[in-house]
């Protein structure tokens, strides 16, 4: 191609007192020629012709490109800006120029996995705000950078929301947090890893029946005691195995009388806010109203990656019963296709359902609030201060929609949450009951907590009202409590995760989920009866077994009574998007895990996994079971002769009435030529033990003891454990310890205490469990 530049001059004039080079394309200069020259008359031409001609050609060239050519010399007039918070000098990572130009004073980072570290510091901030009038930023982690934690000014102060995740691990956004604070050679923007005089709050989340309870909020005040920050109050532990909800209450109040002599400021200097502004819009379009889409592309239509931001409405192509016998619970097995939706799964991944709130309990807060009339008016929600608290869903929306699929109606009602609705009382009577339940912890815990109470159930107690009743118009009281103080107490609905019991070898277009159907009693009280409470997610995927089958949910007593019918579930979802002829979907995204088989088949495995514990291990035999298939087509029917043997230990209650599975499992056992085995704890079935008590699987253990010792000590072998955390697993571990304690001809609590913590340090015992 020409290259109009190649053939070019160069003409130098004076200008302005500079000089000033112009190249001027050879392509350029005929234009500007009045007439042609030939070659015989540019010979007869002088040389003081050409050089006038040259020089006419330069200013024509001049005046025709004359903007171009100087608008660079003129002086430019750097535009006006406004400093914005996220303005930080061209580094969007630096939270200590947020801070500053933000005029925050605290900043709060949260390590959060499900997200209730996340509005644990929320709060927090909330708190700052209404007592001392102190703004700040709530960080993510992951968003930021943490060589400027040494710069951060005296008079701010730093908040660490850590939850502690899996065994011990820092949740995903707070890995390299954690890596900062922990290495010793990482040095800060001042050359050193110090931060002295730093004030910090470390609160953090954890569960005791996991063995590493809290050990991320313990690494974090440990790390920064050692580099010379200053913790103000107590490490705050808070508890899920109890009451997170208490524990924080019961630190709060202490840390915020440190904090405040910290800081040198003085309580009552906030106000009580509003964190969001509610407004009711007269008309929208209707294309662009939320209606429990969960992301803006779901709305639109348009495709996209799929993940926890934008969930795929996965088909529904089998939905079945596994327990054999009904009459008071369920497990439901679901295949959920992925096929076309861009989504991979690996066996030990856990697969988030994303469910709605029952009907009943929508209603009953629409009537509580008194917006059932304009349930459906539209409504937009900004936020007062994006820095503290953003809009935790998608708007514009409508009422009903934002307490059936956006927040969590369905958890029970906080302590701290009632204090905000007392104000709004609608009768002297009801003011003081609920002033009660908000100030008297033993109250609360006995009416409340015992009680299984939701949001919607303790205005109604409160008011006086029937909450054993079909909430209607007629006996339901209303409290005008504005709708931004329900947004603001109440959290984000979250997804509801299972382990996946399936492996992509041998299903790789669908998504297995084994699934317990959670309904137990309540405690009762003087103020209320025991009462049937539902798991929001198991019935959500209950009631979509039904739709699917064709099936009649079956009820359960008399339907004049709230809760004695099975819960019902907008499960068409918006604008019936979760529903295609007689197809139903469930909206799902596919959480990574370390659960893994070890990827040398050669490896014993010993796999531990009573009732639903089981379902990682269906995908993890279904997984041997496809590498078993390729290498007996490859190599023979003698290919699996020097795999390791995987055994698995399970228990249920009777063969007649939970076995999951039960017709699946021979049909492995004789694919994997005998390099599979299965013990079964049947702990309602005889035989039992010689005192009469029931057999679990620690039991089974420790009668194979000789063989789970070799396959570990001599075998190299892993061991996985999947299900309840607060007594199986604990159980487990002990029985782990006993067995290879004595095979090392010592005691459990030395030698087999070693060799167990020596393996999970290895990654050859690994837990997925629950509490």
């Amino acid at each position: 191609m020409f290259d109009a530049w190649s053939c070019s001059k160069c003409i130098k004039l004076p200008w302005r007192e500079e000089e000033i080079v112009i190249a001027i394309p050879a392509m350029l200069i005929s234009p500007v020629l009045p007439f042609a020259l030939s070659a015989s008359t540019m010979a007869s031409t002088s040389s003081s012709d050409v050089l006038i001609l040259a020089l006419g050609v330069a200013l024509a060239a001049l005046y025709l490109f004359r903007d171009s050519l100087f608008a660079a010399s003129k002086p430019k007039v750097a535009p006006s800006t406004t400093r914005s918070l996220d303005d930080t000098d061209g580094n969007p990572r630096d939270f200590v120029a947020k801070m500053k130009a933000g005029n925050k004073r605290l900043a709060i980072f949260y390590g959060s996995q499900t997200g209730t570290a996340e509005e644990y510091a929320i709060r927090l901030a909330k708190e700052a705000k209404a007592k001392f009038g102190l703004t700040s930023l709530v960080c993510d982690p992951e968003e930021y950078d943490f060589e400027t934690l040494d710069t951060v000014p005296e008079d701010c102060a730093v908040f660490f929301v850590m939850a502690t995740y899996g065994e011990g691990e820092p949740t995903d956004n707070a890995v390299q947090l954690m890596q900062n604070l922990q290495d010793e050679s990482f040095e800060f923007s001042k050359g050193a890893h110090d931060l002295s005089g730093l004030k910090y709050v470390v609160f953090g989340l954890g569960n005791k029946t996991y063995e590493h309870y809290n050990v991320i909020s313990q690494y974090v005040d440990t790390a920064l005691e050692k580099m010379g920050a200053i913790r103000m109050g107590i490490r705050g532990e808070g508890d899920d195995d109890k009451s997170m909800e208490e524990d924080y209450l019961e630190w709060k109040d202490g840390m915020w009388e440190a904090f405040a002599t910290a800081m040198g400021v003085e309580e009552g200097q906030g106000g009580d806010t509003a964190d969001f502004a509610v407004r009711e819009l007269e008309s929208h379009p209707e294309e662009k109203v939320y209606l429990g889409e969960l992301s803006a592309r779901a709305l639109t239509k348009t495709k996209g990656i799929h993940d926890a931001k934008n969930p795929y409405p996965a088909p529904l192509t089998v939905a079945r019963e596994l327990f054999q016998d009904t009459k008071d619970r369920n497990c439901v097995h679901v295949e959920l296709n992925i096929e076309g939706s861009g989504i991979t799964y690996q066996h030990g991944d856990h697969v988030g359902v994303w469910p709605s709130n029952s009907e009943l309990e929508v209603d009953r807060l629409l009537l509580a609030l008194g917006l059932y009339d304009k349930k459906d008016k539209v409504i937009n929600i900004d936020s007062l201060d994006p820095a503290l608290a953003k809009v935790p869903f998608p708007v514009p929306t409508t009422y009903a929609t934002v307490l059936r699929h956006y927040i969590d109606i369905s958890a029970l009602a906080g302590r701290q949450m009632l204090g905000t609705f007392a104000k709004f009382a609608p009768n002297p009577e009801a003011e003081a009951a609920i002033k009660e339940l908000n100030t008297n912890k033993e109250v609360y815990h006995e009416i409340v907590a015992n009680g299984c109470l939701k949001a919607g159930e303790v205005l109604q107690l409160a008011a006086g009202n029937d909450i054993q009743a079909i909430p209607t118009p007629e006996n339901t009281t209303a409290w005008p409590i504005p709708f931004d103080m329900i947004v603001s107490s109440i959290p984000r609905l979250q997804p509801r995760y299972y382990s996946i019991s399936s492996s992509p070898k041998l299903h790789p277009n669908s998504i297995h989920v084994t699934c317990v159907v959670l309904k137990y009693q309540s405690t009762p009280n003087e103020r209320v009866p025991e009462r049937s409470v539902y798991g929001v997610g198991s019935n959500f995927l209950l009631n979509l077994k039904y739709a699917a089958n064709g099936e009649e949910a079956p009820l359960l007593g008399s339907t004049g009574v709230a809760g004695a019918v099975v819960p019902s579930y907008a499960i068409e979802g918006p604008r019936g998007a979760y529903k295609q002829e007689n197809i139903y979907k469930a909206p799902i995204h596919v959480r990574r895990s370390t659960f893994r088989l070890p990827t040398n088949p050669k490896s014993p495995v010993i796999m531990v996994g009573p009732g639903t514990g089981v379902a990682p291990f269906r995908g993890f035999v279904q997984e041997r079971v496809a590498l078993a298939r390729r290498s007996i087509e490859k190599n023979g029917p003698d290919a699996l002769a020097d795999w390791g043997r995987i055994t698995l230990f399970y228990g249920c209650r009777k063969s007649t009435e939970d076995f999951l599975y039960q017709d699946e499992w021979p049909s492995y056992i004789s694919e994997l030529k005998g390099k599979f085995v299965m013990h079964t704890a049947l702990s309602r079935e005889p035989p039992y033990k010689p005192d009469g008590s029931k057999i679990y699987v620690q039991d089974l253990i420790w009668e194979q003891r000789d063989s789970v010792a070799d396959s570990i000590l001599n075998g190299k072998g892993y061991v996985y454990i999947c299900g309840d955390a607060k007594n199986m697993s604990k159980a487990v571990e002990e029985v782990l310890a006993k067995v290879l304690g004595e095979a090392k001809g010592g005691s459990a609590e030395v030698e087999g205490a070693a060799e167990v913590k020596m393996l999970k340090e290895r990654s050859r015992l690994l837990l997925d469990v629950w509490s």
